[in-house]
């Protein structure tokens, strides 16, 4: 490996050339630690849930299982040490398929005819508020329980796509991003041809590149020509593409930008959900107020140009927080007493737990119970699927359905 060198030591006109170098070398050193975590592909996959973990998943207990496989119904799991059965995520989903068609109930949780595509933007724009975290949770979380569910990673810088495992430098190439799907000129995709599948069934992935950036380029000098004829505005191309897509998903995660520009706009204007995370720190919640605002304003001017803002739900999500904090837990009371039932009950707890599965790239539904401290894990996973549930339940009755 290459030692640094010093920024100061080297000649301004340099400096570019510097900072390239030392984004070859940290790409490099990722590429190589990508190879090391998932071998022997050098890509990731899922790993495999006790009977135990299907039996909850699926809504059964674990003895029907048990029963299902003695007797040779439905997918066979495979057995390691001590007789422990275990299912790959696909052959969940076959039995839940397996168990509608045999039992008079739907393990399916599918939307149905009329029940409208959900899209959940995801966003704030201050970072390190836990935008991604919770994005690749829900999306992770709702795909885990049967839902089919597209994330899009809307955000040049990434992270979404680089914790299901794709380093943006190496894995895509031109025209390989949602931007695809939104430009301008004559070199426009299909949106399905950038959806990629992931290593969770039925939860597949746009990924994102610092090619997004190139909208929020495109988009001013197209507004300064004036919309030609046939052309959609900027404000509606997301929702555009995502009704051509409808049909094959349930929901819709988009990790949003950590600013308020042309493809935050977007996303917001085809979201039927919206979640803002919060980190109750007050200069967080200072920001926060000057979001709103902007937002506000920004919305009001794009619904005034013909926008359709269609939105089921709107809740503010607590990350990072410390219960054993009294000035965090005085803010989280404050915004109760603000926003009322618009701040979701349950909040995502700061936790060891996920730092520790993002240092492999992973998350708490990836790495499992043996992969962390157990009393730690435990209790950020219930803290987790405490979070997803409460969304889950607004998407279940934005189709009219029970809690």
């Amino acid at each position: 490996m290459t030692p640094a060198v010093p920024a100061e030591a080297v000649a301004p006109a340099q400096l570019d050339g510097l900072i390239r170098q030392d984004a070859l070398t940290l790409s490099g050193q990722l590429a190589s630690l990508r190879a090391r975590l998932f071998p022997p592909q050098s890509v990731k996959t899922l790993r495999r849930f006790s009977s135990g973990e299907a039996a909850a998943l699926i809504g059964v207990t674990d003895a029907y299982l048990r029963q299902l496989s003695l007797a040779g119904q439905g997918p066979q799991p495979e057995t390691g040490i001590g007789g422990r059965r275990s299912y790959s995520l696909a052959q969940i989903n076959e039995l839940r398929r397996f168990l509608s068609a045999s039992d008079r109930r739907s393990y399916e949780p599918q939307r149905l005819p009329g029940e409208p595509l959900q899209v959940l933007a995801v966003t704030n724009f201050k970072g390190g508020s836990g935008k991604t975290t919770t994005a690749a949770h829900l999306a992770q979380y709702l795909a885990l329980r049967g839902y089919r569910v597209l994330a899009i990673d809307l955000d040049p810088q990434s992270s979404l796509s680089a914790l299901f495992g794709i380093q943006p430098e190496a894995d895509l190439g031109e025209n390989d991003t949602l931007y695809a799907a939104l430009r301008y000129d004559d070199r426009r995709r299909p949106l399905r041809e950038v959806i990629r599948p992931t290593y969770f069934d039925r939860l597949d992935l746009v990924p994102a590149n610092l090619e997004l950036q190139e909208f929020e380029h495109d988009t001013p000098r197209i507004l300064a020509r004036g919309t030609r004829s046939g052309e959609s505005p900027f404000f509606a191309r997301i929702a555009e593409v995502l009704a051509g897509i409808a049909p094959a998903y349930d929901v819709v995660v988009i990790d949003c930008p950590p600013q308020l520009g042309f493809l935050t706009l977007g996303a917001l204007c085809a979201a039927t959900g919206v979640i803002v995370t919060i980190h109750p720190q007050m200069l967080d919640i200072a920001s926060m107020g000057q979001f709103l605002f902007m937002t506000s304003d920004l919305l009001e001017v794009v619904r005034s140009a013909g926008g359709r803002l269609d939105y089921r739900f709107l809740r503010y999500l607590v990350t990072r927080y410390e219960p054993q904090d009294g000035p965090q837990t005085q803010i989280v009371g404050f915004l109760r007493t603000l926003f009322g039932e618009r701040v979701l009950t349950n909040a995502m707890l700061k936790s060891t737990a996920v730092s520790d599965a993002g240092l492999t790239k992973q998350t708490l539904y990836e790495i499992g119970r043996q992969g962390g401290a157990r009393g730690s894990y435990a209790r950020a996973l219930e803290a987790m699927d405490a979070v997803n549930a409460e969304i889950t339940d607004l998407i279940r009755q934005a189709w009219g359905r029970p809690a």
